[in-house]
């Protein structure tokens, strides 16, 4: 086997996981075992490009084929026309693409259509670019397009499309950092990299100076001010950014989740990073404990506001469970503000573009709770289109265009009366 055609095959594998079996990427690392990290690393690239710009490499595909082929070629296919757009040697890019379909039983008979398609992609390069952008699926644009509007939806799939770059938040000193990894700094205090490689080579990973965060994921906890001293329990802690930004501000923090898990790998960015926090393994909903001064609920969501770095979410998912993760979001709200302190206040957010999972929910937590009453944030970096009716922030991937964009993000202060 070709050094070429071990990550291609791996690729293959992680995109039929996602289209058939309705997996996302996060839960097939048994897919890359097998391979050493540059392999492995590949192989995800590979998969990220492929599964980003499917639509795209459909629309080059379809005046080739007769007839739709089956997903398993189909997805062989794109990644052949997705390698050979984004500038690989079309000669080798062919070659893989037959030899992984005439493997397989189940496949082997479409190899000498893959081969007489992909031949005649060489000016892929060129006309790339000129094909529309893909369009996520109906079950999520549709409900997007009801809130946001068709010119949003376009743009927010124009970020989607570009995908993401690195951003990190920095204990300390972000301007140097970002001087020091050729970064930009971020209006918010976040330090972006275009093109990072290798996160654990670059400089400050080992002494923990810093973590891999979204720019619009670091963004809540700023909307606390001065946490010295207090009290903050963070639900849902893993994988720990929000932890540790609250640890680093000099709270006195309780992490709890409910896997151990993912606990561990907060236990993890701790021991890294040098900071100090209690990890607590419970369900957030059974948790009892009184009396924090701040609580920050980073509620279970669709994601659909990480679509740009998961672009296997709209494909491994159908919208099915959203209408669970907003009762559980409701259920989480009413039980934290329980825990509260008198006058404490809770940090809720969510990484979805959906509003039923951020401005309702804060809306109808109003309605619920005589007293509670939401915090205008005035944080000096915070845009005019960001805030919304109720008293949040919203976030949107189309955001930010000329420095890159950020996730999509939902976030309020409550202050319980």
């Amino acid at each position: 086997m070709t050094d070429s055609l071990i990550p291609r095959r791996a690729a293959l594998a992680l995109l039929n996981a996602v289209t058939i079996e309705h997996r996302l990427l996060s839960e097939c690392a048994a897919l890359l075992a097998p391979l050493d990290a540059p392999q492995r690393a590949r192989a995800q690239r590979l998969a990220l490009s492929v599964l980003r710009a499917a639509g795209r490499a459909d629309r080059w595909l379809k005046p080739h084929l007769k007839k739709r082929p089956p997903v398993q070629v189909q997805n062989a296919l794109r990644l052949g026309v997705v390698e050979i757009a984004e500038g690989a040697a079309p000669h080798g890019v062919v070659n893989d693409i037959v030899a992984l379909l005439a493997d397989s039983k189940r496949t082997a008979a479409f190899a000498p259509l893959a081969n007489a398609v992909l031949r005649k992609g060489a000016d892929l390069p060129q006309q790339w670019g000129k094909l529309a952008l893909p369009q996520l699926p109906e079950w999520l644009r549709g409900p997007l397009r009801e809130a946001w509007g068709n010119s949003a939806i376009n743009a927010m799939e124009r970020a989607h499309f570009r995908g993401a770059p690195l951003d990190l938040t920095v204990k300390a000193d972000a301007a140097a950092w970002a001087e020091k990894l050729g970064g930009l700094l971020l209006p918010t205090g976040s330090v972006r990299l275009a093109s990072a490689g290798q996160v654990s080579a670059l400089a400050g990973y080992d002494t923990g100076a810093w973590w891999v965060q979204d720019a619009a994921a670091a963004l809540p906890v700023k909307l606390l001010g001065d946490v010295r001293g207090l009290r903050a329990l963070d639900l849902c802690a893993a994988p720990g950014g929000k932890t540790m930004q609250l640890a680093n501000a000099g709270a006195q923090v309780t992490a709890l989740d409910l896997s151990a898990g993912r606990l561990g790998r907060v236990a993890e960015n701790l021991a890294r990073t040098q900071l100090q926090a209690e990890a607590v393994q419970g369900d957030a909903l059974e948790f009892a404990t009184g009396g924090w001064d701040v609580i920050v609920l980073d509620a279970p969501c669709s994601a659909t506001g990480t679509i740009r770095r998961h672009p296997d979410l709209p494909q491994a998912r159908d919208g099915a469970e959203i209408g669970d993760l907003i009762d559980l979001q409701a259920r989480m709200i009413d039980h934290a503000l329980t825990l509260l302190a008198p006058g404490g206040r809770l940090l809720f957010c969510t990484c979805s573009l959906l509003p039923d999972e951020g401005e309702v929910q804060i809306e109808a937590a109003l309605e619920r709770h005589l007293g509670l009453r939401v915090e205008a944030p005035t944080a000096p970096f915070i845009e005019d289109d960001w805030r919304s009716p109720e008293g949040g922030l919203r976030l949107r991937p189309d955001y930010w265009p000329s420095l890159g964009g950020m996730d999509g993000f939902y976030m309020a202060v409550l202050r319980a009366s």
